[in-house]
């Protein structure tokens, strides 16, 4: 019987979802009420009928706390300003992405001034660039020659960067991590 590939479906990050109501446990409380009003400490069922009376939710806010932090709000509209406020944050982060970069030992010097734009490219869009010279058959008996021919490649470069990762051996041959300064 032939086996069914699944898709697992996308993990998203979710804004975390806080206690409300009698989903709260802990005796006492810290309480703020709904005009960010420190009221203090008191009891669980004091802080419910407050609540209820002002027709609102009891939310634990900071449930790490010594004793918890609760606020008397909205759930609804309060988990809607979370979401919202995940989503812009999410929205305004940068990814770095890295990109990379082949050379040889006997690497031609055009390609290697092709090479050293797309390098260049690369770092000013922002890009962390893996810079690796690969060796094949005999060529592995002459990684000095390898690792010089790296570093002239590097000096080659007019666009400012600083080094994250120095030149290191592989199997293959040389690598290095540079990125945008």
């Amino acid at each position: 019987m032939r086996r069914r590939f699944r898709r697992k479906p996308k993990r998203t990050a979710q804004v975390p979802h806080m206690r409300a109501n009698e989903k709260i446990f802990a005796d006492p409380i810290v309480l703020i009420d709904q005009n960010d009003d420190f009221i203090g400490e008191i009891s669980l069922s004091e802080a419910r009928t407050l609540a209820e009376t002002s027709g609102l939710d009891l939310v634990e806010v900071s449930p790490k706390a010594n004793p918890p932090v609760c606020k008397i709000l909205d759930y609804g509209k309060f988990q809607y300003a979370q979401t919202k406020q995940f989503r812009q944050s999410k929205s305004q982060q940068k990814v770095v992405s890295t990109k990379g970069v082949r050379i040889g030992i006997r690497t031609d010097t055009h390609d290697l001034n092709f090479k050293k734009q797309q390098t260049e490219k690369f770092l000013t869009k922002g890009n962390k660039v893996k810079i690796e010279i690969v060796l094949r058959g005999r060529e592995k008996a002459h990684q000095d020659l390898a690792r010089e021919n790296m570093q002239n490649f590097i000096k080659l470069l007019e666009v400012p960067f600083r080094t994250e990762e120095e030149i290191k051996r592989f199997p293959g041959g040389f690598n290095t991590i540079i990125a945008p300064e």
